[in-house]
């Protein structure tokens, strides 16, 4: 945000230097071995000198011991402990570290995860292992004696995934480098959080450091608000796509280097603690992936609803405006956000008592929660110094800041002065957990947006409250500038380590405005160690602390993030430009977060700052409709973007908003299914595809689950899209009718009217729907549409799908009696005979909140229907379950490759009139008659 104003006056002010790294990076290489033409040797590798299993085949453990020892980046550690194990059938877990020393590792209490036997100093007990390999299940671990290499194969193809003999391993106090060949026709995922301007899948040769780093996400292929060094590697073998995953979970800061028959990793600290997951399918991997670093967090059903902030609504009559303007529009709209204009002079946990008054804002929040919106505000770490705020007081009391030389580190954010609070102290967490209640007594808000938590600063180095003059300085413009007197702290090898990773996009010091890297932490942790943990364990105290507060679901929005961290949050994509090339950045980067397994993602719509145009705007509220996490944000710099401003975006949003909340249901199932097995609700086109080799790279259109797919306009003055579809038979949303039959050749061109966007739902799929509505609430109450897909004239198909509906507000999304109702679908056709039935686990909740199925509408099938029968519970009830019962149905309309024999024209079949309770089991059948 810092960066973003700063560039308000020279948009190109930063992402110019990094527009130049990336040339000198591509032509020279770095002086440091970053971009050096011909880079000092740095390591000679290590020897295997012992390898034994530990009893009852638990794990490998060997020791290495250094070739040769060099000097670059500091003398080589002498003797390194190599441990191994199958953690699970489909996951290994290969760690190297100091024999003799225990090493810096993500701590298992922010983690959790199976521990490593202690370091002993060389002292091991177990059985020599002389075998050449180490298999499991699904996955071989495999080695070399001198030098040292290890490679991990699949047991059942022998294919390898990881092999490091390209690469000398070398291992320092300070620097660590270990590499791995990859076949050239591997497309690689992951590695974030970054820009990627060439879409979701990895090109070689661009630049991946991970650490997290307040900078404004308009910069290219450069370090920003998260660290997730997970990449997930999916290949194509004889015409099926396979995949797996490679985290290597450390929080140090690193450069990954990707060459395209390489990828080497050079990390500043810790330690080599590799995990492989073995798929083999995209959604296999996330699913193993997300069982090891933790299931992404349920969202509460209203979190899918449109929500609206801008950094700007200088008092609270602002905020009720806002509300009565999307109610005039008819636009929908859940949740109303305040960035830090509630605050008393940016502070957190307070309010403005002039334009934020306390009696009036419990006032509008009785109002808004009675028709059933959400009201959310923003929190930053930074805690003003200042002996009048009790939030501080507190603080110091309890001993709660990060510290430098003793004493808590002084930075400058929105308040001016600020100490950090240190979430990996226990007494700062317990601090922490105790302020939010005290905020949620004085202003019962329905959730958190956790910001700046890299933890962003706008000062480097240590920093001294200047005696001088004020600050922040009065009546300031630029409250973004340094007004503290600071210095650079280059005299520790914390602040200056040897090897300097490309942060910032330019190699900036690690503690540029953020931290001081040679601050500690709670037990004298390093924030050198736990920089790109902060976010993480400020997500993980919040979430804490709106769990006990009323036992309801939390919602905690943050920017900073780590391996792990959908487990307590949602994320946004930080501070965009209203530009046609962030638009679609957008969906590389959410599409990337989902693998990372933070599903609840969405970037700002219409763009956080300039002012985008009334076009531009048009189609971001047709596509951001359609991201999981769906918010209008604007800078205060900017013109007001609500999406009523204009007549046109206020029709595009009441078009694109009004489908996405007749699709809350499924989206809502799909945040189960997510829960439950990591599945990204946003995901690339290959998890469902994956042996379409065209959409590995596809990064202008995704699908919502496993089948709806979203296809925007990304291009100014477009009113097309030219579209890929995989093979099968694909329906628009909007008009059912229109059918894209596809072969999987080429792309298909298709209209985009200004205010249109294209959403397919591919067969085989039986998908929930409701009426939907303007507020979640309401729409969530309305009966159920059950769309059914079968592929275009089919005789012999099946269809399927699910939906979960529960009381969200119950901390634990879990089937109970009573609170919750999964339904399964089916469809079959067989001939001339449809058969739709479903299956119900603990269906009392439904008939409680009486939810029924009015509607059936059949894709695909050719004729009209007739002999309509519905049993429910085996019980015959056609008469009863039925109030009107009417067949209905319409032409289709071909697009694409279609080709179809006999140029059948098939129909949608729509049975209506019905009134099936969602929560009892029914199977409907009926028979096609062909017209003459």
């Amino acid at each position: 945000m810092r960066e973003m104003l700063a560039s308000l006056s020279s948009s190109s002010s930063r992402a110019i230097p990094c527009i130049l790294w990336c040339l000198l990076f591509l032509t020279l290489g770095s002086s440091n071995g970053v971009f050096a033409a011909a880079p000092p040797k740095v390591g000679s590798g290590y020897k295997l000198v012992s390898l034994v299993e530990q009893p009852k085949g638990g794990a490998l453990v060997g020791y290495l011991q250094v070739k040769q020892r060099t000097s670059t980046y500091g003398p080589d550690i002498p003797r390194l402990r190599l441990y191994v194990k199958h953690e699970t059938k489909d996951r290994i877990r290969v760690q190297i570290t100091d024999t003799d020393k225990p090493r810096w590792e993500v701590p298992y209490n922010l983690l959790q995860r199976e521990p490593t036997p202690p370091v002993t100093g060389g002292r091991i007990t177990g059985v020599p292992f002389t075998a050449g390999e180490y298999p499991g299940e699904e996955l071989v671990f495999t080695y070399g004696r001198d030098p040292f290499w290890f490679a991990v194969h699949r047991k059942s193809s022998r294919e390898t995934l990881f092999n490091t003999s390209c690469g000398a391993l070398v291992f320092k106090d300070q620097y660590i480098e270990a590499s791995t060949s990859l076949p050239k026709d591997a497309a690689l995922y992951g590695l974030g959080e970054n820009t990627q301007p060439g879409g979701i899948r990895l090109r070689p040769n661009d630049p991946y450091t991970i650490y997290t780093t307040d900078i404004s996400a308009i910069n290219l292929n450069t370090d920003l608000y998260g660290s997730h060094p997970v990449y997930m590697d999916l290949r194509n073998r004889g015409g099926h796509g396979v995949a797996h995953a490679v985290l290597l979970l450390n929080s140090n800061g690193m450069d990954v280097f990707y060459r395209g028959t390489s990828l080497t990793y050079k990390v500043i600290g810790g330690l080599l603690d590799f995990y492989f997951f073995s798929g083999p399918t995209p959604l296999a991997v996330v699913d193993q992936y997300t069982s090891m670093i933790g299931r992404p967090a349920p969202m509460p059903y209203w979190a899918f609803g449109f929500h609206q902030c801008r950094w700007g609504y200088k008092n609270l009559s602002v905020v009720e405006g806002v509300v009565e303007g999307y109610r005039n529009a008819q636009i929908p709209l859940d949740v109303i956000w305040n960035d830090d204009d509630h605050m008393d002079a940016a502070k957190d946990f307070t309010l403005d008592p002039v334009n934020y008054p306390r009696p009036k804002l419990l006032e509008f929040l009785d109002k808004i929660h009675a028709q059933g919106m959400k009201y959310i505000v923003l929190i930053d770490p930074g805690i003003a110094v200042n002996n009048s705020y009790g939030v501080y007081q507190r603080g110091m009391q309890s001993d709660v800041f990060i510290k430098l030389d003793g004493k808590p580190y002084l930075a400058q954010v929105w308040p001016g002065p600020v100490y950090f609070p240190d979430f990996l102290n226990p007494n700062g967490v317990s601090w922490w957990i105790d302020e939010v209640r005290r905020f949620h007594d004085l202003v019962p808000v329905d959730g958190l947006w956790i910001d700046m938590n890299e933890a962003s600063n706008f000062c480097t180095g240590k920093c001294e409250i200047p005696t001088t003059h004020l600050c922040p300085l009065p009546n300031t413009t630029t409250p973004w500038v340094c007004c503290l007197d600071c210095k650079n702290l280059t005299n520790t090898r914390w602040d200056e380590p040897p090897y300097k990773i490309n942060a910032s996009g330019q190699t900036a010091r690690l503690g540029f405005n953020t931290i001081a890297t040679s601050a500690t932490h709670y037990n004298g942790i390093l924030e050198y160690n736990a920089h790109s943990l902060y976010g993480f364990s400020q997500a993980i105290a919040t979430h804490q602390a709106l769990q006990g507060l009323q036992g309801k679901r939390p919602f905690i929005l943050t920017r900073s993030t780590f391996v792990g961290s959908g487990a307590y949050a949602a994320h946004w994509t930080g501070d965009n430009k209203g530009t046609w090339e962030n638009l679609r950045y957008s969906i590389s980067t959410m599409l990337n977060f989902g693998i990372f397994g933070m599903p609840m993602v969405g970037a700002d719509i219409c763009g956080f700052y300039p002012q985008p145009t009334e076009e531009l705007c048009n189609r971001w509220i047709e596509l951001g409709a359609f991201y999981p996490f769906s918010r209008d944000h604007a800078n205060f710099a900017s013109p007001r973007q609500e999406l009523y401003v204009w007549d046109s975006v206020a029709k595009s949003a009441r078009n694109a908003l009004g489908m996405r909340y007749r699709l809350l249901p499924y989206l809502y199932t799909l945040n189960y299914q997510a829960h439950l097995t990591g599945a990204p609700v946003a995901r690339p086109v290959f998890f469902s595809f994956p042996d379409f080799t065209p959409c590995y790279g596809l990064s202008t259109q995704y699908l919502l689950g496993a089948s709806v797919m979203v296809s925007p306009v990304l291009e100014q003055g477009a009113t097309s899209v030219s579209a890929m579809f995989p093979p099968g038979s694909w329906y628009n949303l909007f008009d059912t009718t229109k059918v894209v039959v596809s072969k999987g050749e080429g792309t298909v061109k298709l209209d985009a009217p200004l205010n249109e966007i294209n959403v397919h739902v591919y067969q085989n799929t039986i998908l929930p729907m409701q009426r939907g509505g303007t507020i979640s609430k309401e729409a969530r109450a309305t009966p159920f549409t059950l769309v059914v897909t079968f592929p275009f004239g089919a005789t012999e198909a099946e269809a399927e799908g699910a939906v979960y509906v529960d009381d969200d507000e119950r901390p634990e999304m879990v089937l109970a009696e009573g609170q919750a109702t999964y339904v399964r679908f089916y469809a079959t056709v067989r001939g001339k005979a449809v058969t739709v039935r479903s299956v119900v686990e603990l269906g009392s909740y439904s008939l409680q909140k009486g939810l029924l199925i009015e509607k059936l509408s059949v894709l695909g099938l050719e004729g009209t229907g007739r002999d309509l029968a519905v049993h429910v519970d085996g019980a015959n009830v056609t008469d009863i379950a039925t109030s009107s019962p009417y067949f209905a149905g319409a032409e289709a309309e071909l697009h694409g490759h279609h080709d179809v024999e006999g140029h059948k024209k098939s129909v949608m079949v729509e049975v209506g009139g019905l009134a099936l309770p969602l929560g009892k089991s029914f199977t409907m059948t009926w028979n096609m008659q062909i017209e003459a």
